[in-house]
């Protein structure tokens, strides 16, 4: 295991601290392990640009709209 001395700002310690309470780790050190494992698996394993993915991820947490049946649908978009 590397030991490393970093200097970050505040705003860097507050992400960490977030990802370190949302994930429920015990200190910096997972954290930002979290965060490098997560950074590799939307930035460098991704075949889609990075961008989308936040996209997505920011459409997704939308409100799904229920439409109900294909007649409902239908009706709800003025289609035939």
């Amino acid at each position: 295991m590397v030991k490393a001395i970093v200097d970050i700002d505040e705003e860097a310690n507050r992400v960490i601290n977030i990802l370190k309470a949302q994930h429920g780790l015990s200190d910096k050190s997972q954290a930002i392990n979290e965060m490098a494992r997560q950074f590799k698996e939307l930035v460098l394993d991704s075949d889609v640009r990075p961008e989308y993915v936040l996209k997505f991820r920011r459409i997704r947490k939308e409100p799904i709209i229920r439409v109900g049946t294909v007649r409902d649908f239908k009706r709800r978009y003025r289609l035939k």
